[in-house]
Parts: C-alpha cells; sequence; structure tokens
C-alpha cells in the first residue's frame, strides 16, 4: 500500500523510501505558452518513477524543471524535505542529482574514460597550481575519482573501449558512456532523458539491464522519460502521464495501462 510519509512496498517485495522530490502545482511558461500546467506529483527515494506522454505534452520541460535548468513561474520544486532555490546547473550537480540527454552530448574527441572523468568534476576541490604540477592533494583527487570512475566503467561493461575515442563508437555504446559520466558523480537522483530513443532491440535490452542494476545494486533513485511502452511498463514501479502541459494519469503502470484517459490520449487501445 502507498503511504505518504513512509513510502510504500512493490509488487516483487522491494521497499520504496519516502519523498527525494516534491513538485507542487508546477506551471512554467514560455512567454504566452504553457508547457507544463499546475503539475503536482513526487518522486520516492530507490524507486523507478517514469514521466510519459505524446511528442509536445511537456515531458521535457518537467525534466528541466527537474534539473534546475528551468524555474517554473508557479509552484514550488522541494528536493530532500527543503523547498529549492534556483540553482546554476553545478549547484545541482553537488545537490546529487545527474542526468543524461535525449540528444548525446559527449565530448567526441575524448576518450571514454576522460569523458566519463568529466563527471567528477565537481568533486575536485583542489586548487589550479596543484593540479598544473600534480602533487599532493591534486594527484590524491584524481587517483581517487579515477578508481570510481574505473568502477562505473567495469560496472557498465564498457573495459575494452576506455581508452577508445568516443567519436569511434557506434551509437549505443556512446548512450552507455553518456550513463556512465552521469552515474560517476555517485547521484543521488538520476534523470534519464529517452535513454533508449534510437536504440535496437538488443541495445534496449542491454540498457534496460543496466538502468534496473543502477537502481538495485546502487540504490539510485531514477526518473525517466521514455517513448518504449514494453520498456516504461517492465521498468517502472510508478508513471506519471502528461499531455499538452496537463498530468492525465499517475498510478503503478498497471493502473496507469488501465486508465481510460491515458489510453484515449496517449496509449492509443480501443476499450470494449
Amino acid at each position: 500500500m502507498l503511504d505518504q510519509a513512509e513510502g510504500y512496498t512493490t509488487a516483487d517485495g522491494r521497499k520504496i523510501g519516502g519523498t527525494v522530490m516534491d513538485m507542487r502545482n508546477i506551471t512554467l511558461r514560455f512567454g504566452g505558452v504553457e508547457a507544463i500546467k499546475n503539475i503536482s506529483f513526487d518522486i520516492r527515494e530507490g524507486e523507478i518513477r517514469a514521466i510519459i506522454g505524446p511528442n509536445g505534452a511537456g515531458k521535457s520541460s518537467m525534466l528541466n524543471v527537474i534539473s534546475g535548468f528551468y524555474v517554473p513561474q508557479e509552484g514550488e520544486v522541494w528536493f530532500r524535505g527543503e523547498k529549492r532555490k534556483p540553482l546554476k546547473p553545478f549547484e545541482v550537480a553537488r545537490q546529487g542529482i545527474a542526468r543524461t540527454f535525449q540528444n548525446i552530448a559527449l565530448f567526441e574527441g575524448m576518450s571514454v574514460l576522460d569523458n566519463v572523468m568529466t563527471g567528477r568534476l565537481t568533486e575536485m576541490k583542489s586548487g589550479l597550481l596543484s593540479q598544473a604540477i600534480w602533487r599532493g592533494k591534486a594527484e590524491r583527487e584524481e587517483v581517487a575519482n579515477r578508481e570510481i570512475c574505473e568502477r562505473v566503467i567495469d560496472f557498465l561493461e564498457i573495459q575494452n573501449i576506455r581508452k577508445t575515442p568516443v567519436s569511434r563508437l557506434p551509437y549505443g555504446l556512446k548512450k552507455r558512456v553518456e550513463l556512465a559520466r552521469a552515474l560517476a558523480s555517485e547521484p543521488k537522483l538520476l534523470l534519464l532523458d529517452e535513454p533508449m530513443a534510437g536504440m535496437n532491440v538488443e541495445e534496449k535490452e542491454d540498457m534496460s539491464r543496466f538502468i534496473l542494476s543502477v537502481n538495485d545494486e546502487f540504490g539510485t533513485t531514477i526518473a525517466l522519460i521514455e517513448h518504449d511502452m514494453g520498456v516504461v511498463m517492465d521498468l517502472s514501479d510508478r508513471v506519471v502521464v502528461m499531455d499538452y502541459g496537463k498530468k492525465i494519469g499517475d498510478g503503478t503502470p498497471d493502473e496507469v495501462r488501465n486508465n481510460q484517459e491515458v489510453i484515449d490520449a496517449y496509449l492509443g487501445v480501443s476499450h470494449d
């Protein structure tokens, strides 16, 4: 049973904690256009929370509000029990929020390892001088951060391409490297923007396996946007559905799958 304060237990017996992110009456406008219209929902600790809807529904705008890239004109964003003020991207990262992008945003001329290492930038505290001569604290930081990145690389099974320039990789592996970079920051909340977009069946199966493993083994809370409904229904603990900037459904995959408004607006399955 769902409990607002203490979390809930999933059908497979996993314990989901209390609220990590609480979106309260969010409205986002671009000029005279309302991309998000008075939407509220939460994200619980340890769950996989999906945001779905047709193209233009406002999903990416919502993810940008969660990540702090957009500041809504109305409503409040609460993270770990505190109302969040407008933050810069590096401040959001330091709060423990990381994300991947619908369009891959990697450094093509750099190796896989160097790309993953950029996920540790917010954790590097040594000054420019010590970094330049690579002594003392800077050396210790470099070694410690590299160890974390190497563990992520091993976890995502990309050891054999760790020194390969990203520009030489096929699309599916680039998506995995982008996930590795996000994981390198050891996020408490991981935001995935269409992680399966453009992938073939085998690549989707691999990415689904890794997402489940990240959630299970690291305990990472995940919020994702995804168009593949098979993936959404298999991976997600709860699903929020948007249409034309409004919330039209929110619940477990089964509840959403049987919600007639969601069927009519998005799933496209006629009812008897």
